[in-house]
C-alpha cells in the first residue's frame, strides 16, 4: 500500500481529521472500518520508519524515547529471562502474560506518550515486518523490547545486512 498517495488524497482537511480521529481514545468509536484503515496506515508507517532507522543507524546508538534507560531497566527487572531475539506471542498475549505485562505497562502511563496505543512488533528481530513476523503490541511493549534488542545487539543483524547490501551496490557502480 502506498500510504503517501493515500494520505495525499485526503487533502489537508482530511489528514487533519484523520490525525484528530487517531488521537481519540478507542472507547469513542465502534467498529469503524475507515478508522481501522487509518490506524493500520499509521501503524505501518511507524513500523516502516523504525525498520529503516535500524537499517541505517547502528542500533546501539539509537535513542527511541527520553526514557530509554528507565524503560530498559524496568523491562529487564520485570522480564529478566524473556528471550527477545525471537518472541513467543504467548509470552505477550496469553492471559497469564497480560497479567504480568499490565503493571509493567501501566507504570509508564505518565512517562511515555500514548504508552498503550497499538503498534506493530516483529517476532523475529532478524526479519522485516511481514504478516507472519508481526504482531500487535502496545507502544510501551514495542519500546521495551526494541530498546533491549538495540542495547543487547540483536538488531545489529538488520543493520549489518543493510550495510552489506549498500556496499555491494556501491562496489557494482
Amino acid at each position: 500500500m502506498d500510504t503517501g498517495n493515500v494520505l495525499a488524497s485526503l487533502g489537508v482537511e482530511g489528514a487533519t481529521a484523520a490525525a484528530h480521529a487517531l488521537s481519540l481514545p478507542a472507547e469513542a468509536y465502534g467498529n469503524d472500518a475507515q478508522l481501522e484503515v487509518m490506524w493500520a496506515m499509521k501503524a505501518y508507517n511507524h513500523a516502516e520508519i523504525y525498520f529503516n532507522l535500524i537499517s541505517s543507524v547502528e542500533p546501539k546508538f539509537l535513542k527511541l524515547t527520553k526514557s530509554d534507560e528507565q524503560i530498559y531497566t524496568k523491562f529487564r527487572e520485570a522480564f529478566p529471562d524473556l528471550s527477545i531475539e525471537v518472541l513467543d506471542p504467548d509470552l505477550l498475549k496469553s492471559a497469564d502474560a497480560k497479567e504480568k505485562w499490565r503493571p509493567f505497562c501501566n507504570q509508564f502511563e505518565d512517562v511515555v506518550e500514548d504508552f498503550n496505543y497499538g503498534t506493530l512488533l516483529r517476532l523475529d528481530c532478524k526479519k522485516d515486518y511481514t504478516e507472519e513476523n508481526t504482531i500487535f503490541a502496545t507502544r510501551i511493549q514495542f519500546y521495551a523490547i526494541e530498546i533491549a534488542r538495540n542495547r543487547e545487539g540483536f538488531n545489529d543483524v538488520v543493520h549489518n545486512a543493510n550495510s552489506k547490501t549498500k556496499q555491494l551496490k556501491k562496489d557494482e557502480s
